[in-house]
């Protein structure tokens, strides 16, 4: 009986060790990595009217996730993600266009657009790149939908990482009714495309650098 105890604790105790061991290699390899500011890094809002196609970006924003990486580099995980842009940040080619669609979008009261990452399911694709099948929350002008979107992620050789997505909307989603422009001889329609790409870089190599 004592040898039998004995075993038993021995194991507990090699379990235990394994746990404890495994633990600051994980919270190692799960590292914030912040958006890096370039011009090209945007986000676009692509549209039509009865007239023509149009369409607004942005190169100011805020991001940043928890990536985690494997040993070998490989992406495995992903939490803990945010997004925001000042909603008048986005510019088209026509200050009037521009002044309008902050109106509708009542960026006077609602001033950010913003993104919280829920849930993500990440699928290799090929070497370094992957498919990544997010839940998360749109907030614009006040009204917050859950939405479900397919990210593109891709490792580089320098360790940063490039995320890139087109993601269709509707106007009506979030309670913004479609805006007309020249005394309603324009009609905005209400589907739009939201079109990204953002690069992340390990929060540690930026606050080193800076």
């Amino acid at each position: 009986m004592k040898n039998l105890s004995k075993t038993i604790s021995t194991i507990a105790i090699i379990i235990a060790a394994v746990i404890l061991g495994a633990m600051p290699q994980s919270l190692m390899a799960q590292t914030t990595y912040k958006l890096i500011a370039d011009k090209d890094v945007s986000i676009k809002v692509l549209g039509t009217s009865n007239v023509h196609d149009w369409m607004m970006a942005s190169t100011v924003m805020e991001s940043q996730g928890d990536f985690k990486l494997s040993s070998d580099h490989q992406l495995t995980g992903l939490s803990s993600f945010s997004f925001s842009l000042e909603a008048r940040s986005l510019k088209s080619e026509h200050s009037s266009m521009d002044d309008r669609t902050y109106k509708t979008m009542k960026a006077d009261q609602f001033p950010k657009v913003a993104y919280k990452l829920s849930s993500a399911v990440i699928t290799e694709v090929q070497k370094g790149k992957y498919s990544i099948k997010t839940t998360g929350e749109l907030t614009i002008a006040g009204v917050t939908q859950t939405i479900t979107m397919v990210v593109t992620a891709v490792v580089n050789s320098d360790n940063t990482i490039t995320c890139s997505s087109s993601q269709p909307l509707k106007l009506t989603d979030y309670k913004i009714d479609p805006p007309t422009f020249m005394l309603g001889a324009m009609k905005v329609k209400n589907d739009l495309t939201i079109q990204f790409n953002l690069q992340y870089k390990n929060n540690q190599l930026i606050t080193k650098a800076n």
